[in-house]
């Protein structure tokens, strides 16, 4: 396995390896590799010929007082991970290669895809993660680029960036990841201490309250956000953020639960905050 820190580095590999007919997945990641992340680098393996995993814990993504002082980091061990894996390289550039002195181009995506959700609580968070993918693409040049839905709107921002901006290459979704309890897999859930972890699980057992609800004909938005609350009050330690009930495709507010409907939720188990979505068609 490659493992390359330079930016003209990564574009001479890539330009070589188009240069011999081979296909390139990209998947981008901030590191501290979990099975969510690998499952991405096992579909970029059988759809393409060489897999790229980016590793860039970027600064532009998070506000004043987040967490990137102590995001978790660990090369050596996401090295053995990716190399057990089969990803062919790592791209891991400096914050200082990937904003040099002087940087001040950002991508912008606007209207409700970014500023609701976690864009409403966390302002510039998307102008960060699609200015980091825009330059990505631009880099690695992939044929496809693989996203996690349990990051549902960061993965329609990418997917209107690029479409927007014309980019080549496709943007692939995977599913979610989940602990046998049902936490979606994420680098944060590190922070957890124990019994915030044994709350945690809560957020997916109200997703699955609202799946029920709408298998049994409950379709009201309203009804089914007011029982996802009843279950998310039951951890002491919960504090929810939002919950939302939106067209998957749009983001817009639904008030009917119909045709592919995204529910999302995101909340804070103790000091960590936590996203989760399900999406129910009807």
């Amino acid at each position: 396995m490659d493992f390359i820190t330079n930016i003209d580095d990564m574009r001479d590999y890539s330009r070589k390896a188009r240069g011999e007919g081979r296909t390139i997945g990209l998947v981008p990641t901030m590191g501290y590799l979990h099975d969510g992340h690998l499952s991405l680098a096992r579909a970029a393996r059988e759809e393409c010929d060489i897999v790229v995993m980016s590793i860039f814990v970027n600064p532009a993504q998070f506000g004043p007082g987040e967490d990137l002082d102590k995001y978790p980091r660990d090369m050596e061990r996401d090295r053995r991970l990716a190399a057990e894996e089969g990803v062919d390289v790592i791209f891991a550039p400096s914050a200082e290669e990937m904003y040099p002195g002087g940087y001040a181009t950002y991508v912008e995506v606007s209207g409700a895809l970014t500023e609701t959700f976690c864009g409403g609580s966390r302002p510039r968070h998307f102008r960060g993660v699609a200015t980091v993918v825009a330059k990505l693409l631009n880099i690695v040049a992939p044929d496809k680029s693989y996203f996690g839905q349990k990051d549902a709107q960061q993965a329609l921002v990418i997917k209107r960036m690029a479409g927007d901006l014309n980019m080549p290459g496709e943007i692939r979704i995977v599913p979610i990841v989940r602990e046998p309890d049902g936490l979606a897999l994420s680098s944060r859930n590190t922070y957890l201490s124990e019994d915030e972890r044994r709350q945690a699980p809560g957020i997916f057992r109200s997703l699955k309250r609202a799946e029920e609800l709408a298998s049994a004909g409950e379709l009201s938005a309203a009804r089914i956000k007011e029982e996802i609350r009843k279950i998310l009050r039951q951890g002491r330690d919960i504090r929810i953020d939002y919950i939302e009930i939106v067209d998957a495709d749009t983001l817009e507010p639904v008030e009917t639960v119909k045709g592919n409907t995204l529910v999302a939720i995101a909340a804070f188990v103790g000091k960590t905050r936590l996203i989760d979505n399900v999406v129910i068609s009807s």
